[in-house]
Formats: structure tokens, sequence, C-alpha cells
């Protein structure tokens, strides 16, 4: 099984129609032949409902092989896909673990991508949003980023963060080491933000399209 991460921009005359297909292209997917998992996803520019971009959309699924979007990619004026290898997954999406990394995956030699996932509390929106602003301030200026974004399945409640990194240690380092994401997650424990969450790995396996799509910090490169 491939995790894949497909993500296009369409111009914004034709936003309505990537709506239309958000509310009909999911059951189609997930019914494709060997699909084992699919979300149709929105996106924003940094993070925070308030971030929301239109005319930038995501598909994220784990299948063999690889579904194709024909009807996202007649209305895209770029695409860029990221092929990936579980390295590590905790907690559920939707009730499910969708990335299984197998009992000993091997390391990342190279780029990777974290994933973050949360069903807010609905009592805990507004608290969740003011605490994330610092961490997201720290993540764009943080070493080793090559991009980042926000993704959602809906306005405010279903959150969710996308990194691709130069490297694993470029990642842990920032998640473990730079004090207002320690503190992010010491508050996460303390004041219960989610009623379902998932923190996942995945090695970068292949890149595809324009990676300016995904928001790719100019001047930094896949190391070759």
């Amino acid at each position: 099984m491939t995790v894949s991460l497909q993500v296009w921009r369409v111009p914004p005359n034709r936003v309505p129609a990537a709506l239309w297909r958000m509310a009909v292209e999911p059951r189609r997917v997930r019914r494709a032949p060997g699909v084992r998992f699919a979300k149709l996803l929105g996106t924003t520019r940094g993070f925070g409902p308030a971030r929301a971009d239109p005319t930038r959309w995501a598909a994220l699924t784990v299948a063999e092989p690889t579904p194709a979007f024909p009807r996202w990619d007649r209305i895209a004026v770029a695409g860029c896909r990221l092929d990936l290898r579980p390295l590590s997954s905790r907690g559920t999406w939707a009730g499910r673990a969708p990335f299984d990394p197998g009992p000993a995956p091997a390391a990342a030699t190279g780029p990777v991508l974290a994933l973050t996932r949360a069903r807010l509390r609905p009592a805990k929106v507004p608290v969740f949003w003011r605490a994330i602003g610092a961490v997201a301030d720290a993540l764009a200026g943080a070493p080793g980023l090559l991009a980042a974004f926000g993704i959602g399945e809906a306005p405010l409640g279903w959150q969710g963060t996308v990194s691709v990194w130069r490297s694993a240690p470029d990642l842990v380092g920032f998640a473990y080491r730079h004090p207002q994401h320690r503190l992010a997650i010491a508050r996460t424990a303390a004041v219960d933000w989610y009623a379902e969450e998932l923190f996942a790995r995945f090695a970068v396996v292949d890149v595809r399209g324009d990676t300016e799509v995904i928001g790719w910090v100019e001047g930094r490169r896949l190391p070759e």
C-alpha cells in the first residue's frame, strides 16, 4: 500500500467546481479498487480557519494502485503529488488507524513529512486557536523546513497540519526541542483539546509536479 498526498491549485473561477467535487468525490474514491483509506481535504495558508485557501485542495489516500483524480486534474492549473512510506503513526482518524508502518520500518534517509490531524472538542476550539499561534509563528522559521500548510475536513472542528522537512533530525529538533512546541505538547495533555487525534511521520519516497502548490519555501530544495 502506498500513501499519497495529492494537492491541486485551481483558478478562482473554478472554486465552485472544486466545492462540488468535495461533495461528490469522496464516495467515488472510497469505492475505487485497491483504496483502503481516502480523505478529500481543504487547505489553509499557514494555520487556522481564518486562513482558508479556496484555490488549493488535497487528497490523502492509502491504496494500491494510487487512485487517479481526472476530475480534479481537469480544473487544476497546477498539481503536486507526494508518495510516502509510513515511519510511525499514533492515534486514529475517523476511528481508524490508516497508516501502518509495519513491525520494523526502515529509517528515513532523506526528506520526511509530518501529518497531524485532530478533531477538536467544541468547547476547546477558541482556547486551541489562541494557543497555537505561537507555534505556527515558530514553525515558519524552523531550520530544515521545506513546506508547511494546514488541512481540514470542516471549517472549525476537524483540523490538521502537513509539514515537509529536509531530514528526520530537523523534524525532531523542532518537535521536541523548540520551546513553543514543547509547551504546546504539554498543554495538550493538560487542557484536553482533542476528541480524537493522530500524529504520523512518513519518508518522502517521490515528489512529482509543481512543488509551489504545497508552499515550497523558495530557495529550499530536496537533497540530491
